[in-house]
């Protein structure tokens, strides 16, 4: 994939560590304001998505998740690395512009996934 292949090119980026927040602006004057959890349990990674369709992992546990940083790939992407040490996708310019265009649905669906296999969004509890 190369830069010339993308629909979508961000102005700017900003990680709002407080919130937890990845904000994008895009050349074409969209903005989006993604949640550390979701970009996390969205991850592009195969081990996320898995390796054809109907083998995306539910990823539960990450209420708290953070971004510890963002790295440019090549002219077309970034890697995210999280502070749960999930650092393996690839989040192109165009996956994240459909993250924060459909940040809603998979939103909900995220949830009514963990609900359907009564898993939880906070982290278990040691000890």
């Amino acid at each position: 994939m190369s830069e010339y292949d993308l629909k979508h090119h961000p102005s700017e980026i900003r990680y709002l560590s407080v919130d937890k927040r990845l904000e994008i602006d895009f050349e074409d004057g969209r903005c989006f304001s993604l949640p550390a959890e979701l970009l996390r349990v969205e991850s592009p990674s195969a081990e996320v998505q898995g390796h054809g369709p109907g083998q995306k992992q539910i990823v539960s546990g990450r209420r708290h998740v953070g971004i510890l940083a963002v790295e440019p790939v090549g002219a077309y992407a970034v890697r995210i690395r999280f502070d749960d040490l999930h650092d393996s996708g690839i989040y192109s310019w165009d996956y994240l512009y459909r993250l924060g265009e459909e940040q809603d649905r998979l939103w909900g669906d995220y949830l009514n996934n963990l609900e359907a296999r009564g898993l939880s969004r906070e982290p278990p509890r040691r000890g």
